[in-house]
């Protein structure tokens, strides 16, 4: 089994779901008391949170590749990063590094073009649903049509990952808004949702909509560890 460095931290309660998927799927791939084997760097997100609020992107790139070069230094064979947001940092990460980073939009729009989906809706962070990062990287690669919320939605979706999500807190009237978005967005033509924000998995799943759900978080911790669990080298 492959040795997987995680960044994360941000939020420590994805990072969390992360830990806790990993190894349940290892322990179902391979029985008994099997387990990952992983090394974890967790930052302290308000740093990075100060950082995406002022456009910092660099200097919060320049953290996390600091951060990674630890991981490959300690023996990290390949790494993710526990957060779809901070992907827009994912090529600061990888020229800093000789070991290969398992990007999360791959790993998502792969499951949605096997699903024969063309028209996705995205809910995530105001970053990811708003910059070219995320949406122009599925669009290129796989062909897909990402639509997002209107503006007054993306800020109340934005504002739940952000004061309740990350914080642990989980409110049936957010759960609610959440469902009443996905809505107008299956409404718009969207064949499927992405929980395009590592949190929202915490708040809404596949019984929210009637379309459709692809959890990054699922998906992602998946690809990590048929790749920890596979000798061959991974596509993404």
């Amino acid at each position: 089994m492959k040795l997987l460095g995680i960044l994360g931290g941000m939020s420590w309660t994805s990072t969390a779901e992360y830990y806790r998927m990993l190894n349940e799927l290892v322990a179902r791939e391979r029985g008994g008391l099997h387990s990952a084997r992983l090394l974890l760097h967790s930052v302290d997100f308000a740093q990075v949170v100060a950082m995406q609020k002022v456009g910092e992107w660099g200097a919060a790139g320049t953290l996390l590749a600091d951060a990674a070069r630890g991981l490959e230094r300690a023996g990290a064979q390949g790494l993710i990063v526990a957060t779809n947001t901070m992907h827009k940092v994912a090529e600061a990460i990888e020229v800093t590094v000789s070991i290969p980073l398992l990007h999360i939009a791959d790993a998502t729009g792969e499951r949605i073009r096997a699903a024969g989906l063309t028209r996705v809706g995205l809910l995530a962070t105001a970053f990811t649903m708003e910059q070219d990062f995320y949406t122009g990287r599925l669009a290129q690669k796989y062909g897909l049509e990402v639509i997002v919320p209107e503006t007054d939605e993306r800020a109340e979706v934005h504002r739940i990952i952000f004061d309740e999500l990350c914080q642990n807190a989980l409110r049936p009237e957010s759960r609610e808004t959440y469902r009443r978005i996905m809505a107008g967005l299956v409404g718009r033509g969207a064949q499927g949702i992405i929980l395009g924000c590592t949190e929202i998995t915490l708040l809404v799943g596949a019984q929210d909509t009637t379309v459709p759900v692809f959890d990054t978080t699922r998906i992602h911790a998946e690809d990590a560890v048929r790749w920890m669990l596979n000798d061959a080298t991974p596509q993404h």
